[in-house]
């Protein structure tokens, strides 16, 4: 996914090939992340927002979810 900035609930891989959910925006600035798996008092921000690969929005992960109820 191209072109598109990652948003809230979006799971992305940073820059060092680290999966991660996004977690907040701050101002539209600063991009919080957290670690897909492991802790999740585990964050850290990046103000380059176009150095994150979107690996699945949010709303396809919420849509795939519903599907296998």
């Amino acid at each position: 996914m191209t072109g598109t900035q990652a948003e809230v609930g979006d799971i992305v891989e940073d820059g060092e090939g680290r999966q991660a959910i996004v977690t907040d925006i701050r101002q539209n600035v600063t991009w919080i992340l957290r670690p897909r798996w492991g802790p999740t008092t585990a964050q850290w921000e990046t103000t380059r927002p176009g150095s994150l690969r979107i690996v699945e929005t949010r709303a396809s992960h919420l849509s795939s979810e519903r599907g296998s109820w």
